[in-house]
């Protein structure tokens, strides 16, 4: 049975809405919880972009069961990795063992805030790479002395270490990001329900590890409303990541999106109130091996109507699956 985890999605509601809405999912059922950590939303009109680890620790302290989970924090541009290292292990300790530190490559739209440029796609996976063996050298609780490719780290320290080290997801979408998944991951990450990106993997050493989806959604009992609010915010989502991890700005994703239709939308999001096409969209990911799956309820002041709905109806038939 697949495991179905909810998005709180930093980029459409603020800081005490995400917090509240996390308690609402932990109320309705859902299995665990993903955090976008975002410096800019996608688009103007989602109008948020909240500090994720403030979020993750008020989270933490309001809800005592959900696991929860960074889809995905990039420990190579905005955060150093031994900062990465020292937030992951507060938050492991905080929820009582809950949480779970997903990584990734990054996008420009987040990340050109510090003014340290956007390289090539395979220098941010080598810088990944190097990150994460960095983080995983800090969650040793010993001193750390660091000089690399991309990355120095001075006798640094974790004082305070959990007893059950954070799992480490990574991102992936292609041959070279599974590598590294297979060869570095607890888990591995993905927003599109490839088969193939699991069998990479599977192949360099992910075998037996759980995958992670995510899949938006559009709740509404009026699905017209429903298909009108995910064009208005999510359009952007259809550029696909080769795309989406190099634009800089909000700007440019209105200028990639201008073309797209709503009925584009609403052939690649599931919109409305029908349950079975909540179902079906979820499917792909099942089929291709996916262990969880984290739905995002598009729209930041809709989360209500749809974890009600949700508890009510589609979890109950999700667990189906």
């Amino acid at each position: 049975m697949v495991q179905i985890g909810y998005t709180m999605m930093t980029e459409q509601a603020g800081p005490r809405e995400l917090v509240s809405h996390v308690v609402g999912a932990e109320r309705a059922g859902f299995d665990f919880s993903v955090i976008s950590d975002h410096s800019f939303p996608w688009l103007e009109s989602q109008g948020h972009a909240a500090y994720a680890w403030s979020v993750l620790g008020a989270a933490a302290q309001a809800t005592s069961r959900i696991p929860l989970m960074t889809y995905v924090t990039c420990p190579t541009f905005r955060y150093h990795p031994a900062v990465v290292a020292q937030k992951a292990a507060t938050l492991q300790i905080l929820s009582e063992g809950r949480f779970r530190l997903g990584l990734g490559s990054g996008e420009n739209l987040n990340e050109h805030i510090v003014g340290a440029g956007w390289p090539a796609a395979h220098v941010r996976l080598e810088m990944l790479e190097e990150a994460v063996d960095i983080i995983r050298r800090m969650f040793t609780g010993e001193y750390v002395s660091h000089h690399g490719t991309h990355f120095d780290v001075e006798n640094a320290r974790l004082w305070d270490v959990p007893d059950d080290l954070p799992p480490i997801g990574i991102a992936v979408s292609g041959p070279v990001s599974c590598e590294v998944a297979g060869r570095h991951g607890d888990l591995v990450i993905a927003t599109e329900p490839k088969a193939e990106l699991l069998r990479r993997f599977d192949e360099h050493g992910g075998a037996g590890k759980p995958r992670v989806g995510q899949l938006p959604v559009c709740y509404d009992p009026d699905r017209d409303a429903a298909v009108s609010r995910a064009h208005d915010q999510f359009r952007w989502a259809l550029g696909g990541w080769r795309v989406n991890a190099e634009l800089p700005g909000p700007t440019g994703f209105e200028q990639a999106a201008q073309h797209t239709r709503p009925e584009d939308v609403a052939e690649a999001i599931a919109c409305g109130d029908d349950v079975e096409a909540f179902v079906e969209a979820v499917r792909p990911y099942a089929e291709a091996g996916f262990t969880e799956v984290a739905l995002v309820q598009i729209g930041g002041d809709h989360q209500e109507p749809f974890l009600e709905w949700a508890e009510a109806k589609l979890l109950p038939a999700l667990r189906k699956l």
